[in-house]
C-alpha cells in the first residue's frame, strides 16, 4: 500500500467523527475596553517581517499592492478573532518580493516546520470571513497543537512526518503542569516532531486512544506516529516530564519500539522510562 494511501486509511480509522462544516474562534474583546479594536502590525521593510514572523509562532501577513480590495478589510477583521496569532501587513514591494509575492497575498507562517502558506489569485479576489477564518484555523500549527476537527487537516498536510500525542484529559489536575512540561519538550525537537495534545476526557477522542491499544486506565500516555509508513508506538506513563518524553521520542528515532517489548512479555504496565 502507497505511503498516501496508509495516511488516508490512519485519517479514517482515528478521525471518523464528522468534521465541523466550518470552526469559526469566539473570543471576547479585547482587555483593552468596549469597542477598542486592534490592529495588524504595520511592516515597512524586509527586517522587520523577518523579525516578526521569527517572533510568533502562527503569523499571518497580509501582502497587498492595492490596499482598497475587498480583502483588506475582511484581513483586518482577523485581527478581533485570532488573538493568539500574530498579524502584519505590508505594501512594500522588497518586502512581497523578499517572500515570492507578486500580487496580492495572505500567507500564515509556521514556526513548528517553518512553512509559508499563500493564499492568492483568485482565492484573494473571492476571500471573505468564513473562507478566511477557515485557511487560519486548519493551518494554525503550534509548537503544541491541540486536537480537533480543524486542526488533524493542517497536521497531515505538514512537512514534518513524525507525530507525538499526549493523551490526557485537561481536567486532571496535573494537567497544567503537564503541559508546561510538554511544551518544554517540544522546543527540543522542533522541526522534527509534531507535538499534540488530545484531551482524553472528550468522548470523540476515544477512536484516538483505542487506535494506539490503549485504554483510560492507561493514561496519560504518550504516543507517537510516522505517516511515511505507519509505524507507531506508545508508552503509558505516570508522570509527564521532559526527560521521559524526550526519551521516548529518541528510542522512537534510533528504530526502538517499546510496545513491542511489552507485547511479547504479554503484558501493558504503566511504567516510566
Amino acid at each position: 500500500m502507497e505511503a498516501a494511501q496508509l495516511t488516508c486509511l490512519f485519517l479514517l480509522l482515528l478521525f471518523t467523527c464528522e468534521l465541523l462544516p466550518e470552526v469559526l474562534a469566539e473570543v471576547e474583546k479585547s482587555s483593552d475596553g468596549p469597542g477598542a479594536t486592534q490592529e495588524p502590525t504595520w511592516l515597512t521593510d524586509v527586517p522587520a517581517a523577518m523579525e516578526f514572523i521569527a517572533a510568533a509562532e502562527v503569523a499571518v501577513l497580509g501582502f497587498f499592492q492595492d490596499l482598497e480590495i475587498p480583502a483588506v478589510s475582511v484581513f483586518r477583521s482577523m485581527v478581533q478573532t485570532y488573538p493568539d496569532v500574530s498579524f502584519g501587513i505590508s505594501t512594500d514591494s522588497e518586502v512581497l518580493t523578499h517572500y515570492n509575492i507578486s500580487g496580492n497575498s495572505i500567507s500564515l507562517f509556521r514556526l513548528v516546520d517553518n512553512e509559508q502558506l499563500d493564499l492568492e489569485g483568485e482565492d484573494i479576489e473571492s476571500i471573505d470571513a468564513t473562507k478566511l477564518s477557515h485557511f487560519i484555523e486548519i493551518n494554525s500549527l503550534y509548537l503544541v497543537t491541540e486536537y480537533n476537527p480543524a486542526t488533524v487537516i493542517g497536521l497531515f498536510n505538514s512537512v514534518i512526518q513524525i507525530h507525538l500525542l499526549l493523551l490526557m484529559s485537561k481536567a486532571s489536575p496535573e494537567y497544567e503542569e503537564s503541559m508546561h512540561r510538554y511544551q518544554k519538550a517540544a522546543q527540543l525537537f522542533q522541526g522534527k516532531i509534531l507535538f499534540i495534545l488530545v484531551d482524553s476526557g472528550l468522548q470523540e477522542n476515544g477512536k484516538v486512544i483505542s487506535f494506539f491499544k490503549l485504554n483510560k486506565s492507561q493514561l496519560p500516555a504518550l504516543a507517537i506516529y510516522r505517516t511515511l509508513d505507519d509505524q507507531w508506538d506508545s508508552l503509558p506513563i505516570a508522570e509527564v516530564s521532559v526527560e521521559h518524553v524526550q526519551n521516548f521520542c529518541n528510542g522512537f528515532l534510533q528504530g526502538k519500539l517499546l510496545r513491542e517489548n511489552r507485547e511479547s512479555e504479554g503484558k501493558t504496565p504503566k511504567v516510566e522510562l
